[in-house]
């Protein structure tokens, strides 16, 4: 199981093609499996429908929350059990690496690999940027 960064879902709605668009495809097509807690997809819909983030995608909030309903049925709920707090230097990123700690992920995905390092390192998933994850498992597309 994937968990994806807010940054994935940002750069994947503001380019339509790239990296990142190739995994939400992927996601969206069942392809890859991707995990979420409450507090990272409440996380995506805050920064989703952010003023300067509908203009870049050239959607509505009403777009942007129909796409969100979209993912709500694709991705697998992770119940955060284990608060890992404090680990990483930015506080908005500590719901992404509980959520990827907590569901047994394999992948964490983020632009920001290095705002991860070193805490990451000690869990067992794989932190990659989208392009990184997209040439290894490209053959399994």
């Amino acid at each position: 199981m994937l968990i994806l960064d807010t940054n994935v879902l940002v750069s994947a709605l503001r380019s339509t093609t790239g990296y990142s668009r190739v995994m939400l495809q992927e996601v969206l097509l069942g392809r890859l499996q991707c995990g979420v807690s409450v507090p990272l997809f409440l996380e995506y819909e805050a920064v989703l429908t952010r003023p300067e983030h509908l203009a870049a995608f050239g959607l509505t909030q009403e777009e942007v929350i129909e796409f969100l309903d979209g993912l709500a049925d694709v991705f697998q709920p992770v119940d955060l059990s284990f608060l890992w707090r404090p680990q990483l230097r930015d506080p908005a990123d500590e719901m992404v690496l509980e959520t990827a700690a907590n569901g047994g992920a394999t992948h964490l995905v983020t632009w920001n690999i290095r705002d991860f390092l070193p805490a990451s390192l000690q869990f067992a998933f794989k932190l990659q940027t989208p392009a990184g994850f997209y040439e290894q498992q490209r053959s399994n597309f």
